[in-house]
C-alpha cells in the first residue's frame, strides 16, 4: 500500500523551530517533485514549499520565504521542510505531496498540480 507519512509537527512557541520530514511507504521520491503545504481551520489549503526532482529549484510564498527551507534526501528517501522563526500565523495541519509527472527543474505551489497526499502532521505556535 502506498503511504506518504509526515512527521515532525508539535507544538512549539513563537520564534520557535520545527523541521518537518516526508518519507513515502511503497515507492522513492527520487523521481518526484514535492510540496509541502498547510491549512488551518476555515482556511484553503496553501503551498508553503515545493522543490523539483534533481532540487534545484525551490519556490516559496513570500509568507515564509526567509523563515522555510526545504531539502530532499533520495538516499534516504525524505524530504524535509525547516521552518525557523516560527509565528502563531503558521499554525495549520502541514501535508506534504508529491507530483508524479514533474517537469525538468519545476515545482509548483499549486496544490493542483500534486497526486499524492499524506495525511499531515500538525504544527501549533503558542506561547
Amino acid at each position: 500500500q502506498l503511504r506518504l507519512v509526515e512527521s515532525g509537527g508539535g507544538l512549539v512557541q513563537p520564534g520557535g523551530s520545527l523541521r518537518l520530514s516526508c518519507t513515502p511507504s511503497g515507492f522513492t521520491l527520487a523521481h518526484s517533485a514535492v510540496g509541502w503545504f498547510r491549512q488551518a481551520p476555515g482556511q484553503e489549503r496553501e503551498g508553503v514549499s515545493c522543490v523539483s526532482v534533481g532540487g534545484t529549484t525551490t519556490n516559496y510564498p513570500d509568507s515564509v520565504k526567509g523563515r522555510f527551507s526545504i531539502s530532499r534526501d533520495n538516499a534516504k528517501n525524505t524530504v524535509y521542510l525547516q521552518m525557523n522563526n516560527l509565528g502563531l500565523e503558521d499554525s495549520a495541519v502541514y501535508y506534504c505531496a508529491v507530483d508524479w509527472r514533474p517537469g525538468p527543474d519545476f515545482c509548483t505551489l499549486h496544490k493542483g498540480r500534486y497526486e499524492f497526499w499524506g495525511q499531515g502532521t500538525q504544527v501549533t505556535v503558542s506561547s
